[in-house]
């Protein structure tokens, strides 16, 4: 049996990279006396998939991990319990839900996420006010195409942000916040940072380093339809 556990990422473990993520979620679930299922041979290892991982520097209300329990009947809510004693600061349990038998991994699952982003305080005299920022999401989402100059270590091509944006928007508040939902899947996916680049180019703006304070708030599968489904929704 699999389960599927949703935790936070906050503060100075937003430096942590995924490796050391991976290791900590070892001793923690060995600490929180966790019935995790261990792989068979020489050197057995707990089972345990990640989803996509998140940017070093990057804060988090949705990330996810599924691993095997030994119980056919485990205890969601004792489990996420005895995670959050054996936890440090910045990293808190969300949600524990058991997997249906035929749900796919949560690396392979993951479709889409969800970003919010704003400016650190020290950059915002270097960036968009907020009716700016606005001006320039109408922009960019009125246009038939945003072709925007990827770059990896292995290629560099020219891609069109729009079919990779599933939202975009400008939230309600005094400050500038920027809301995206964009393209994560395994096959092909973008950044958030794509985009702000995007918009900042419109304006003739080079985007400070380092100005963009990064929070993603969820993932998401693809439902039959096409819909977007939270990891968390697919367990019970």
């Amino acid at each position: 049996m699999k389960i599927r556990i949703r935790f936070t990422k906050h503060g100075a473990v937003r430096y942590i990279g995924h490796l050391d993520v991976m290791r900590y979620f070892q001793k923690c679930i060995r600490r929180a006396h966790v019935n995790v299922s261990y792989t068979g041979g020489y050197s057995p290892h707990q089972v345990m998939t990640f989803a996509s991982p998140l940017g070093v520097g990057m804060e988090s209300e949705g990330e996810y991990m599924d691993i095997g329990i030994d119980d056919e009947h485990p205890d969601t809510g004792a489990i996420l319990n005895a995670l959050n004693e054996a936890s440090v600061p910045g990293i808190r349990i969300r949600s524990v839900k058991i997997l249906p038998e035929d749900a796919g991994n949560a690396m392979a699952s993951v479709y889409a996420s969800e970003y919010e982003i704003t400016f650190f305080e020290d950059k915002k005299a270097d960036c968009p006010d907020k009716d700016k920022l606005s001006g320039l999401i109408d922009m960019m989402l009125s246009s038939e195409k945003c072709i925007y100059h990827k770059e990896t270590k292995k290629t560099s091509r020219d891609i069109d942000l729009k079919e990779f944006i599933y939202d975009l928007r400008m939230e309600d508040t005094e400050e500038p916040v920027v809301r995206m939902t964009i393209n994560s899947s395994s096959s092909d996916s973008i950044k958030p940072v794509f985009v702000m680049e995007y918009l900042m180019n419109l304006a003739d703006i080079k985007l400070p380093d380092n100005a963009l304070k990064i929070i993603r708030l969820d993932m998401f599968t693809q439902g039959e339809n096409g819909e977007l489904i939270s990891l968390e929704d697919v367990g019970i």
